[in-house]
């Protein structure tokens, strides 16, 4: 019988040596004979091997994602057959990460300076500043970084103003005998130009306000607001009003108090509600959304729902490892033809929807990840990033905070830490402390918010 069940084997056979009459005698009897062979080889049936279909579409439209594919166990002539008879350590990759076209970056844009609203002497200029994405497309401002706006109002001087003191007639006197008094009017008055002088008189301007609007908060403190424009006599638009003068065109208003709960236990035990879901509860004297979720529960749990998405809020750690890892190639950047195996048993990429908040500490509870979505390998914590990339200060993992709309910004007390070896830490702050950026990695390591305060919140 041949010794494999597929594919080149042997076959073995006993030798031996007889008598005429079959009885074994020993050996060196049959000396002056040629020894027949005791091994040949044998051929069965082939042996399955594994297959795999074409990669699927990339995760993401943008960034970084990870692709999948279908991988099966196949004997030629049969199709397909059960996975325990192909070798398990020969396994073709499910997944590997992908990366498409880099995700949309958000721009200040200004436009040009309108003309100074004096005609003379000093005044104020303005010009429209937006935030673009993509191929130039008006967003929210939201999506900028604030410290970088430009600014959209500035002083401007026209030509100097040359003023003279104007005066009247004196008027009758106060008495028509004795003492009395007279008087005139005196005015500072800009001297006219000769141009002025051959031209009509501007016609007189004024603010025109509208309604106030109605107030954004149906109760708590919010804001209303009317349209405040320029106009002349005549009813037509005016660029030659005072700033001075300018009505406000915002104002804070007030209706009635908000009902307020602390937790979402009490949201519970006070509504009789018990379903879960956005509601507003009141964080260190500020009335922010909070989503309650197993409201079905005696103990239910506090999420910030993170209104930027998941695109802004993922942690990540990178799976490649440089053959050399003393290097540092491509000034840092990464790169999927990079001379790496992809192998670290702990990467993963994860997305995060929402992240669940201690609300008496405010700090995140960084591994609840039940409203989180792992693309690729193991699930990472929120705000954590690593790799085992390089020794080089070379970090690839990669994490991103964005709590823009949630009324929370990190506190500055949070910090991140390292652990592993040869771990490198660059975090990246927004001024309002609303978005936060990371790389981290080393060979092997990642950075993860300091155990003391852990990632601590503040109201924004």
């Amino acid at each position: 019988m041949c010794s494999v069940s597929c594919g080149r084997g042997t076959k073995q056979r006993e030798i031996a040596c007889v008598y005429q009459n079959q009885t074994k005698i020993e050996e060196e009897h049959c000396g002056h004979l040629p020894r027949p062979r005791t091994e040949k080889a044998c051929r069965a049936q082939g042996c399955p091997s594994w297959k795999a279909n074409r990669w699927r579409e990339c995760s993401v439209t943008c960034g970084v994602g990870s692709q999948k594919r279908d991988v099966y166990c196949r004997l030629k002539g049969t199709g397909r057959v059960r996975e325990d008879l192909c070798d398990a350590q020969q396994r073709l990759a499910i997944v590997r990460p992908c990366q498409s076209a880099e995700c949309t970056h958000y721009t200040w844009v200004a436009g040009e300076w309108e003309d100074c609203n004096a005609t003379c002497g000093e005044g104020m200029r303005s010009r429209k500043v937006g935030c673009m994405g993509a191929a130039m497309t008006p967003v929210q401002d939201d999506y900028c970084e604030p410290s970088s706006q430009p600014a959209s109002h500035q002083a401007c001087k026209a030509a100097p103003c040359h003023y003279m003191w104007t005066s009247g007639q004196w008027s009758q006197c106060s008495s028509s005998c004795g003492v009395g008094y007279q008087q005139r009017m005196v005015s500072c008055s800009v001297v006219p130009s000769s141009q002025a002088l051959r031209s009509d008189c501007p016609h007189t301007t004024y603010w025109k306000v509208g309604q106030w609007s109605k107030c954004s908060q149906t109760c708590g403190a919010g804001v209303m607001e009317r349209r405040v424009e320029c106009m002349t006599s005549k009813g037509h638009a005016s660029k030659h009003c005072r700033p001075s003068e300018r009505p406000e065109s915002q104002a804070a208003c007030r209706d009635r108090e908000c009902q307020s709960f602390a937790s979402c236990r009490e949201v519970q035990v006070r509504l009789g509600v018990k379903i879960d879901g956005e509601y507003y509860l009141k964080v260190k004297s500020r009335i922010l959304q909070i989503y309650c979720a197993e409201m079905h529960t005696d103990f239910p749990k506090e999420f910030v729902t993170l209104r930027s998405g998941q695109t802004d809020n993922y942690s990540e750690v990178y799976g490649h490892r440089l053959l050399n890892p003393f290097e540092c190639p491509y000034n840092g950047s990464r790169r999927q033809d990079c001379d790496c195996r992809n192998d670290y048993s702990a990467a993963g990429y994860t997305l995060f929807h929402k992240v669940r908040l201690d609300l008496s500490s405010l700090r995140i509870m960084i591994t609840d990840l039940q409203f989180s979505q792992t693309l690729l390998g193991r699930p990472v914590p929120f705000a954590t990033a690593g790799d085992c990339y390089s020794a080089a200060k070379c970090p690839q993992g990669q994490f991103s905070i964005n709590l823009i709309g949630t009324g929370l910004k990190v506190a500055e007390a949070t910090k991140w830490t390292s652990q592993g070896n040869y771990v490198s830490v660059k975090v990246h702050r927004s001024e309002d402390g609303a978005r936060i950026y990371g790389r981290c990695g080393g060979f092997c390591g990642k950075c993860i918010p300091q155990a003391h305060n852990g990632l601590l919140l503040q109201v924004h």
